[in-house]
């Protein structure tokens, strides 16, 4: 739920139509999972494919991958009885696609309630519309069940008739317009894909540059570029052990009355000391779930 830290620096989009992929995702290396019902699957799938996702998540194995079950929306033949289905699967969170209004945000845990799924199962918004981007305070505040917002930079980049540049400048508005409304609701935040699988420069270059944004981590297409999320979105080495510093140094100050001190020539203030803790706290997440 909001504001909880949890390791989300990559986030794998699997087909729900593709059995073979559900299976082989019970071993990958990923922070997360989303089962896909809308984008990969194909109209004539759809149903089976519904089936064949509820049927995987029943059957376990993921932990510690946190499960997220995206739908198609409600205004398709399938969202109505893609959430219905996804109420009682039993995943960890719901991702809602092309949300663009607050009351889509209500519509979809309406039905969610109304089909027996827990009173507390977060809901997830994919922003990818120029419209979503307006709202995007709107549908953070809409209920306190939204949990995070996930960019589908691919979608915005079309509606934008944008280009796909390496830094992304057609596209940096909304981006920071997403970031600061998830941050000012204290949800997660998840950048978006990158397409060319051959690009691992490009990939990684990517990678760093949603880390520097503030973005939690990356959704992907491809099982290769876990790795490289990984270890972009982590605090590396070095980070960790300058935030041990700032920590102890502060505790050692206020023990002394002192409410500033100064760390490797730079000034510690409670906001630098609180950002410390939360990546030690994060890199001590990733460990434990990695050992």
């Amino acid at each position: 739920m909001p504001g909880r830290v949890r390791p989300r620096r990559s986030v794998l989009y699997m087909p729900g139509s593709n059995a073979r992929a559900l299976e082989k995702a019970r071993s990958l290396p990923a922070d997360g999972l989303i089962l896909d019902l809308e984008d990969a699957v194909t109209p004539d799938a759809k149903a089976s494919a519904r089936d064949q996702v509820r049927a995987a998540i029943g059957a376990g194995g993921y932990a510690p991958r946190e499960v997220i079950l995206r739908v198609n929306g409600l205004a398709t033949p399938w969202g109505h009885a893609d959430l219905e289905a996804a109420a009682t699967a039993g995943a960890d969170a719901v991702l809602l696609p092309k949300v663009e209004s607050g009351d889509a945000v209500r519509q979809a845990l309406a039905v969610l309630d109304g089909a027996g799924g827990p009173g507390d199962l977060p809901l997830w918004c994919m922003m990818e519309t120029p419209r979503a981007t307006l709202r995007a305070e709107e549908i953070a505040q809409a209920s306190p069940r939204v949990a995070a917002l996930v960019m589908g930079t691919s979608d915005l980049a079309q509606e934008l008739h944008a280009a796909h540049t390496a830094l992304r400048l057609p596209m940096i508005t909304a981006l920071g317009l997403c970031l600061l409304a998830a941050r000012a609701h204290g949800l997660a935040i998840l950048d978006g894909v990158y397409l060319d699988l051959q690009d691992e420069k490009g990939f990684a270059a990517s990678c760093r540059q949603g880390a520097e944004l503030g973005f939690d981590g990356k959704t992907l297409i491809h099982p290769k570029q876990i790795e490289a999320a990984n270890r972009a979105f982590a605090p590396d080495e070095e980070e960790i052990a300058r935030a041990r510093r700032i920590i102890a140094a502060h505790e050692a100050a206020a023990r002394e009355g002192k409410g500033v001190v100064v760390v490797d020539g730079r000034l510690v203030e409670n906001l630098h000391v609180a950002e410390a803790r939360r990546q030690v706290q994060l890199a001590e997440i990733i460990a434990a779930q990695s050992g």
